[in-house]
């Protein structure tokens, strides 16, 4: 197997792959099924996409979304190059295209339920739910993400405080358009989304450090090394009362590892002492901002 294959192919790369297909499925179903038929403009391509397709019947919210969703691709990978990334455009494009097959498949001229409050939940927790998977995967459905790349290129105007400002426009322009009922919806839902995203992204970044006193280290850093695969950290330190020297092991952890870590400390040292704490913020290899 070729290097570039086991870069490609490792548990990592799966994993990323999995949430980037994930990630997508949800975001259209949410945006398809329930975003669609109740005009919810929280912002984004989507909410344009709904806003525009009132003014121009003739084209469906789904292809309305496709075309403007392929402009913004063009206009990224002709202004933005290399730095335009490649999951990015597959998910945006495979995102279109899945709405634009549920519009040929599943016809939804009125929403599903006449429950707005229920309907809202599911328009803005599947999409942010697969936002945050996209993240997660480093990539994103594209739309409005890449008007933030342009403008991180070419200006020095706040992006976040930009695209927040552009979505509170759309989500207002629902007001006129649909009523107030609908426009208070997208606005609410709107300020829902941007909340979910984070709690949603932190989860499934959230790692566990331990940090383990024992008199007997190498068991327990065998077993992190080569069951699961991480490294760790020994220093020496003195107990305070004893004055008696113990080594200190820290690593980090996912959640799942993190359990089966406890047992194999607790089954070969007994008298260790752990401490555990969660962080979503983990950077380096084998975690984010470093290849594997």
């Amino acid at each position: 197997m070729s290097t570039t294959e086991k870069k490609l192919f490792t548990p990592s790369w799966w994993r990323e792959m999995l949430y980037l297909n994930l990630g997508t499925l949800l975001t259209a179903i949410g945006v398809y099924f329930f975003k669609f038929p109740n005009h919810f403009t929280t912002g984004g391509v989507s909410g344009i996409s709904i806003l525009l397709s009132h003014f121009f019947p003739s084209i469906t919210t789904a292809t309305m979304n496709l075309i403007l969703n392929i402009a913004l691709l063009l206009l990224g990978a002709a202004f933005l190059g290399r730095s335009f990334g490649i999951r990015t455009a597959y998910s945006s494009v495979v995102y279109s295209l899945m709405t634009l097959l549920f519009e040929r498949t599943v016809p939804m001229n009125v929403p599903m339920t006449t429950q707005p409050v229920l309907e809202l939940m599911f328009a803005v927790g599947l999409p942010a739910v697969g936002a945050a998977l996209l993240f997660d995967a480093n990539a994103s459905s594209g739309g409005t993400d890449v008007i933030a790349m342009l403008v991180k290129k070419y200006s020095h105007m706040n992006i976040g405080l930009a695209l927040g400002m552009a979505d509170l426009v759309v989500a207002v322009g629902a007001c006129f358009v649909f009523g107030m009922e609908t426009g208070l919806f997208s606005l609410f839902g709107l300020f829902l989304k941007s909340m979910l995203v984070d709690t949603v992204m932190d989860n499934l970044r959230t790692c566990k450090v331990f940090q383990i006193i024992t008199d007997n280290p190498d068991p327990i850093c065998d077993y992190i090394m080569n069951t699961l695969h991480h490294s760790a950290t020994v220093t020496v330190g003195e107990g305070s009362y004893t004055h008696h020297n113990h080594k200190i092991v820290m690593t980090v952890v996912n959640r799942s590892q993190a359990i089966r870590l406890q047992l194999f400390v607790r089954a070969t040292d007994p008298h260790s002492f752990i401490t555990i704490t969660s962080s979503s913020e983990i950077i380096g290899k084998g975690f984010r901002g470093m290849s594997e």
